[in-house]
């Protein structure tokens, strides 16, 4: 017994030396940090830092995701000209078709409960692909933006933000022709206008390439190049820190002074997928309320596409309920 809790006590011992080595204990009469010290440090890190930037291996990726974006921008258009959009009067609800559905998914201009009938228009290409839009650095690396110097940085959209940092030039007539990117609505017109049913068909199998090479892009270039979101509104910052202009919350309450709460941002940030209800051969000609739960969602470049007659990828199925029940009678 004696040679047995002798063991077991050695065992202890060793268990507890291991704890011991593996932990750091610091005096407590240890100087304090000067940060006056270490800032000149931490901004020099901060230069050479930024000389490693653009990284070359991404600009191949960022001229990819520009041509997409125009072939994206340039099919939809086509497209809008065949196949009509509406959108609502008092909410961001889309529909692709001639008439609007009858889903009570509407809060009116006051957001109010969504139990309203919306109110159709005609839309445009700014409902099918939204323009996000973001301050156009200097460059990458540089000071946070104060809320008086708003008005001294211009204005562009994210996507384009986000491929200049990435080592592209990009012309002043290009970076700020339109937020849409699409160069001339008439050629657009004219395509929809001598093209047949089977050009259409094609054009719309391109416009849904480009959608999935963009967003494929532009992920990557997320991986390497920062960007941030509000968490409490939809404002977009390309670069390694948000700015520091209070504009959240500046049509409501300004708890918090309208200053941004960012977050790391994603795909869907810069290029939204913008959901609308999808149609399947088995609904109604017009969706009803009462089938709202049966009824299947899509992006709205997906759907704009399968009214050409293009099938739409395999990951998009379970969104759309393909193969779900339609509503009952």
């Amino acid at each position: 017994m004696g040679l047995r809790n002798f063991e077991l006590g050695w065992s202890r011992y060793l268990i507890m030396e291991g704890m011991i080595g593996f932990y750091r204990f610091y005096s407590s009469k240890s100087k304090v940090v000067d940060l006056k010290k270490l800032r000149p440090m931490i901004l020099k890190r901060i230069e050479d830092r930024a000389k490693k930037y653009p990284l070359m291996a991404m600009v191949p990726v960022a001229r990819e995701v520009l041509q997409a974006r125009s072939v994206l921008y340039q099919g939809v258009s086509t497209l809008l000209q065949r196949f009509p959009v509406m959108s609502c009067r008092y909410c961001p609800e889309v529909c692709i078709g001639e008439t609007g559905h009858l889903i009570r998914t509407c809060g009116g201009s006051r957001r109010l409960r969504k139990v309203n009938v919306h109110e159709w228009t005609k839309g445009s290409l700014a409902d099918i692909l939204v323009p996000v839009e973001t301050y156009h650095l200097h460059n990458m690396f540089q000071k946070e933006i104060k809320h008086n110097e708003r008005f001294d940085y211009d204005r562009v959209p994210a996507v384009l933000e986000l491929c200049m940092q990435a080592g592209i030039h990009l012309s002043d007539e290009i970076l700020y022709s339109s937020s849409s990117g699409l160069n001339d609505v008439d050629d657009a017109v004219a395509r929809a206008q001598f093209a047949s049913d089977h050009d259409m068909r094609l054009i719309a199998i391109e416009t849904l390439k480009a959608w999935e090479r963009l967003r494929c892009g532009v992920e990557k270039l997320l991986l390497v190049y920062p960007a941030k979101v509000c968490k409490h509104c939809s404002e977009v910052h390309v670069g390694p820190s948000g700015h520091k202009a209070r504009l959240c919350g500046v049509f409501k309450y300004q708890s918090w002074r309208g200053t941004h709460f960012w977050r790391k941002a994603i795909v869907d940030d810069l290029v939204p997928p913008k959901i609308v209800w999808y149609r399947r051969p088995q609904d109604p000609p017009i969706l009803k309320d009462e089938g709202r739960n049966y009824y299947g969602h899509a992006p709205a470049v997906v759907d704009l596409c399968t009214k050409a007659g293009v099938i739409p990828p395999a990951k998009y199925h379970c969104l759309m309920k393909v193969e779900g029940l339609s509503a009952p009678v």
